[in-house]
């Protein structure tokens, strides 16, 4: 590994915990995507992780807290880094290809089908409390 490969596994190293850590499982290949996604069944919440500050400040903690919140909540939490895992993000937004690439970003997925996505347009504007809010009211007509 290069140094500056070594420098960002370094970096982002806790903000793949924030997630794991909170019961999210990680896909860092196209292969774990793939395995999880064909056999899918019921809701899943995904996370496409970013190193920005919007992910940080916005995304991760909102996802977090909605999680908390929420009456109803999805049967898998799955996470992929772009910019990182490049391959696992690539195969994870292929399963939703009408929907352009942003991270961060939050899908719900239900049935075999993409049910809501949250862009980066509606994350990086807006307070953390209203994208926990828009989070929970999506979980809980999508995860009924």
């Amino acid at each position: 590994m290069n140094a500056y490969d070594e420098y960002m596994k370094g970096i982002v190293k806790p903000m793949r915990e924030e997630l794991a850590q909170n019961g999210f499982t990680e896909l860092t290949t196209a292969e774990d995507v793939e395995a999880r996604m064909k056999t899918l069944e019921g809701t899943a919440l995904v996370v496409i992780n970013s190193v920005c500050g919007c992910a940080a400040g916005l995304a991760r903690p909102a996802v977090r807290e909605a999680l908390e919140e929420a009456e109803h909540t999805p049967n898998h939490l799955f996470t992929v880094f772009a910019g990182q895992d490049k391959e696992a993000t690539a195969m994870m937004r292929d399963y939703f290809p009408e929907v352009p690439p942003s991270s961060p970003s939050i899908a719900l997925w239900k049935d075999g089908a993409l049910a809501y996505f949250i862009p980066r347009e509606q994350i990086e504007n807006f307070e953390m409390g209203q994208i926990k809010d828009h989070l929970s009211e999506v979980l809980d007509q999508v995860c009924k």
